[in-house]
């Protein structure tokens, strides 16, 4: 499945849009302008039904409703986001929608104002119910979060469980011991990158590696035989031959790739890595222009026979000129 339409009401910056959305959405504008906030509704419904997580927790991680309702909302002050799945024949299959405020007393918990779920076109689940007129209590948490109640639609809980967001941070993967606070539990910076790679079975890994080794030969000609390998402490690198002027390559570990080559590599192990929605922060930085312009042809390739939805936020018109992006994504 996809995400197929994306529905927002005073969400951050964004006081009502409509969105429909392709297997690939380029989301361009200048700075503030609500790229990454548009990303981060998908990523609050995914934060909602992860482990540990739920809709209190989402938005304590925002910092509260107050702070992702957005500013101009005065009468109507709500926060909706809603979102249509829909398989790869572009057939709508799931609508799920919430609406969140707050307690006029008491606690001032964020409640929500409604939880609606649709199947083929069905109402299959409304909130508030006759349960939770008697108990206000039970609005501080969604049905889409709790398995004993979400068995009729698990299957969307599930999808928007599976959600990626990749935001690679180079630094953090080339000096990790610089770096000794613990990572978040779904790592987006790629402080344990190398540990998810060494967790692969190692058919999958090397698979992925010889795949990512030539698309970065676009990128880096010199480097090959990229592959993974322990240090005698256990610790799990990544190595290549590098070649120069000498007659030998010399070999080299992560800690001295460029930026880019690390950028790139967590980018394409990303994408090959599941066919789940990927959400992409401008995965430009730190790459020149010529690399750039290959990027969407680059995702092509390397997720020819996969069905990922991928998610890019951009600043940059070298990626935006590729021809082969059509004006609707």
């Amino acid at each position: 499945m996809i995400i197929s339409k994306l529905t927002l009401k005073n969400w951050r910056n964004f006081r009502a849009i409509e969105i429909d959305l392709s297997d690939r959405v380029f989301i361009v504008g200048p700075n503030a302008s609500g790229k990454s906030n548009l990303l981060d509704a998908i990523r609050f419904l995914r934060d909602i039904v992860k482990p540990g997580g739920g809709l209190q927790s989402a938005l304590a991680l925002r910092g509260g409703l107050s702070k992702v309702r957005c500013l101009s909302a005065r009468k109507d002050n709500d926060v909706e986001v809603e979102v249509e799945l829909s398989e790869p024949d572009e057939t709508a299959v799931w609508r799920y929608a919430i609406g969140i405020t707050q307690q006029s007393r008491g606690q001032r918990l964020p409640i929500l104002r409604s939880e609606k779920v649709w199947k083929n076109g069905d109402l299959i689940s409304e909130r508030p119910d006759a349960s939770d007129k008697g108990d206000e209590l039970r609005l501080s948490q969604t049905f889409l979060e709790q398995i004993s109640s979400n068995h009729k639609f698990r299957e969307v809980a599930r999808f928007l469980e599976s959600v990626r967001y990749l935001h690679l941070v180079p630094q953090l993967l080339r000096s990790a011991e610089q770096y000794k606070s613990p990572a978040t539990p779904d790592d987006p910076y790629g402080r344990n990158f190398l540990e998810m790679i060494a967790r692969t079975s190692q058919k999958t890994r090397k698979s992925r590696l010889r795949k990512i080794e030539a698309a970065l030969r676009h990128a880096v000609p010199q480097m090959r035989a990229l592959t993974d390998m322990k240090d005698e402490a256990g610790v799990p690198h990544l190595e290549v031959l590098y070649e120069h002027w000498r007659p030998n390559a010399g070999k080299q570990r992560e800690d001295q790739f460029s930026d880019g080559t690390i950028r790139l590599i967590g980018l394409f192990w990303s994408l090959l890595d599941g066919n789940s929605p990927l959400l992409l922060e401008e995965p430009e930085l730190s790459l020149n222009a010529a690399i750039v312009k290959r990027l969407p042809t680059l995702f092509s390739q390397l997720l020819r026979r996969k069905s990922t939805q991928i998610f890019v936020t951009t600043h940059s018109w070298d990626l935006l000129s590729d021809k082969g992006i059509a004006a609707e994504e």
